[in-house]
């Protein structure tokens, strides 16, 4: 089986079972999957958020996605227990297309580290 099979399977799988437990049924989107990243690594789930937070929550989902890569490399928690990463290397040029394979790759390596997925 060809790795872009494989993903586009293994996304798909993914994507229902998250979007059966945190969505009523409705198909979550990428930017969606990324925030639910960024709450599980903030490990503050019954907490009520601003929108300059959920960009920031995106922003750790990005930071702890890529960090496999080599992109970020994580520092460490403030004192409100959110993380920070710094940048190791900068990511190259993608374009869109190439940026959601990037980043659907990176979800569903997370979520097989995670056992939340084979």
């Amino acid at each position: 089986m060809s790795r872009d099979v494989q993903l586009k399977e293994r996304w798909e799988v993914l994507v229902e079972k998250l979007s059966t437990q945190f969505a009523d049924g409705d198909v979550l989107e990428l930017d969606a999957i990324i925030y639910l990243v960024g709450i599980q690594e903030l490990g503050q789930y019954h907490k009520k958020y601003k929108k300059d937070d959920k960009l920031d929550l995106m922003h750790i989902s990005i930071c702890r996605l890529l960090e496999p890569y080599g992109y970020y490399e994580f520092d460490y928690f403030d004192t409100d227990g959110w993380p920070h990463y710094t940048v190791k290397e900068e990511l190259p040029t993608l374009k869109a297309g190439e940026q959601s394979v990037l980043m659907k790759e990176a979800i569903v390596n997370y979520f097989i580290e995670k056992k939340y997925i084979n």
